[in-house]
């Protein structure tokens, strides 16, 4: 370029470079632990974060629940045996079968006929009792059928009584047995699946920390309790101790580890030569110290993970004992025992069945799905 030319530039053109620094690797985003991510992709997990809230939820209403009435769960009056759910409010609702009626179907050969079959059924209260007659589809004319509403509150003098979800056949709240129940299942539940988390984690990462013949002779412990069907093991057990929250968490404990000693034994092994572990043998560091430092932290996740899925299993399990009668015995309630009364009289009080299913279910359904979540949040492939 010309000199004369360049000197005809106007000076504001002529800014000298600032030089600044290079930007071209910085981190656009704040840098995030391990455990941070896992909370990120747990809390990004809306079916996972609804479960916990359903878990909490349960949890409370089994410690606040029993006190949310005024009917205590030893109250007996074969007076107000059975009777149906109802509800402030909700009982002007009809399809929510919370207005205190109990309604069956009667067939006979005639209207008559089944009507008086209707009256008798509820202890021939007729004025209490609403018929309507069903119309059948195909217009048969040899059977007549009736639909029977019952309104046992106004037929016991129960008018302002309100029993939410119902009584069960000695007339006491099903609300306040429900929930107490349901504390009894969670205790049960909790306490064993942290005997197994203690048991499983310090046997399973001993065995596979030291090897050898120490790994030989625990392994063959395992094997040998493996070999028993847990299930006798369990009915063993009950049958020589005494019914009771006692004797269920002994008896889920005598096996129940064997699954997470079993897990931990295999990441222990996996882990157990890399680097910084033999970096702390050469240093010296105890092995007690090595496996609560630096082992068990690395495999925090699965153990998470798997004693997420062991409280639903002990859940269910103790519900099992108790409706095959071995758990826990009336008086005494739980989300079992409960199913158990339920199923005795289903065909014609069903909500005695319903409520502490709908429990179980949710209990079972919502910890399951927060196991599928951490999973998901444990597993560094998952985060984003």
């Amino acid at each position: 370029m010309d000199k004369n030319n360049l000197k005809k530039v106007p000076k504001e053109l002529l800014v000298p470079l600032v030089r600044k620094e290079d930007t071209s690797e910085k981190l656009s985003s704040p840098s995030r632990t391990f455990m941070q991510d896992a909370k990120r992709t747990l809390f990004s997990n809306k079916p996972a974060v609804f479960s916990i809230f359903i878990i909490l939820l349960i949890i409370l209403l089994s410690i606040a629940g029993p006190w949310m009435n005024k009917f205590n769960s030893d109250d007996q009056d074969l007076s107000r045996s059975k009777m149906p759910p109802r509800v402030p409010v909700l009982e002007n609702i009809s399809w929510l079968g919370m207005n205190g009626t109990i309604k069956s179907n009667f067939e006979a050969d005639t209207v008559e006929k089944a009507t008086t079959k209707a009256i008798a059924r509820y202890g021939n209260k007729e004025e209490f009792i609403d018929i309507k007659e069903i119309e059948k589809g195909d217009g048969s004319k040899n059977s007549a059928e009736i639909k029977a509403t019952y309104h046992v509150y106004d037929a016991k003098g129960l008018k302002d009584t309100y029993f939410w979800i119902g009584t069960d056949t000695l007339g006491r709240d099903q609300w306040t047995r429900l929930w107490e129940g349901t504390r009894v299942s969670l205790i049960i539940a909790f306490v064993a699946a942290i005997i197994d988390l203690m048991v499983g984690v310090s046997f399973g990462g001993i065995s596979g920390f030291y090897g050898g013949k120490v790994d030989n002779m625990m392994q063959r412990v395992v094997e040998v309790l493996v070999g028993i069907p847990s299930l006798v093991i369990i009915l063993l057990m009950m049958m020589v101790l005494e019914p009771g929250i006692v004797s269920i968490i002994i008896a889920l404990s005598i096996t129940g580890w064997i699954g997470m000693s079993r897990i931990v034994r295999g990441e222990v092994l996996k882990i157990k030569n890399q680097e910084y572990v033999l970096a702390s043998r050469t240093l010296g560091t105890p092995n007690g110290t090595i496996i609560r430092r630096h082992l068990v932290p690395n495999i925090s996740g699965i153990i998470i993970i798997n004693t997420m899925f062991t409280i639903p299993g002990a859940i269910f399990f103790e519900a099992f004992l108790s409706f095959i009668g071995l758990g826990i015995v009336p008086p005494d309630a739980s989300l079992g025992s409960l199913i158990d009364l339920g199923f005795d009289n289903l065909r014609l009080y069903p909500f005695l069945l319903v409520y502490p299913a709908i429990v179980i279910s949710a209990l079972m359904i919502a910890f399951n799905i927060v196991g599928d979540g951490l999973r998901d949040a444990f597993d560094p492939k998952m985060h984003k």
